[in-house]
């Protein structure tokens, strides 16, 4: 399937909607059980997509739109876990829609042209990326996300689903 610039957008924009769908109301109990050791919850999630609001996705899209040295600054990919202390799963839904409503918005009012969407930066890993490439990982790394919550969240009553499991693909990923 071909980029599509709408599509992206719509898709960012819906993405606080479908996690406070899944997350709110739900007791502490959903929202910080894991997969194991090494895994993150639900609430771990949330807080990572808000660091990336503030430090990834909108800043490396100036950088690649407007700033002379295109170089990226790496990403804390662990960063929530300092961030997220002592606030609740409502808190970080709230800023998590707060910033991406801003994200959005600031996102359109570049009126991006295909010319700026082939405009490039510089990953730290991967070096040469284009605005393109980089709106689209930002697309399904919030489409991931939401299948891990929902994944990390099914699998609390994996126990409880009695013989089903082996036809609940979701809880044997």
């Amino acid at each position: 399937m071909d980029f599509s610039l709408e599509d992206t957008v719509t898709l960012l924009g819906n993405t606080p909607t479908t996690i406070s769908s899944l997350l709110s109301g739900i007791s502490t109990d959903w929202i910080h059980q894991n997969e194991g050791e090494g895994t993150w919850s639900p609430f771990d999630v949330v807080g990572h997509l808000i660091h990336g609001e503030k430090t990834d996705w909108i800043p490396r899209t100036k950088i690649i739109l407007f700033e002379e040295d295109k170089r990226f600054i790496p990403f804390d990919r662990f960063a929530q876990e300092e961030e997220s202390k002592g606030k609740t799963i409502d808190d970080l839904v709230r800023e998590f829609k707060e910033l991406r409503t801003e994200n959005v918005k600031t996102l359109k009012s570049f009126n991006l042209s295909k010319t700026d969407l082939n405009k490039k930066g510089i990953h730290p890993e991967f070096g040469p990326i284009t605005l393109r490439n980089m709106l689209a990982t930002w697309t399904v790394h919030d489409l991931g996300h939401i299948v891990q919550i929902s994944r990390v969240m099914a699998k609390q009553y994996k126990e409880e689903t009695g013989p089903w499991p082996k036809y609940l693909r979701v809880l044997n990923q």
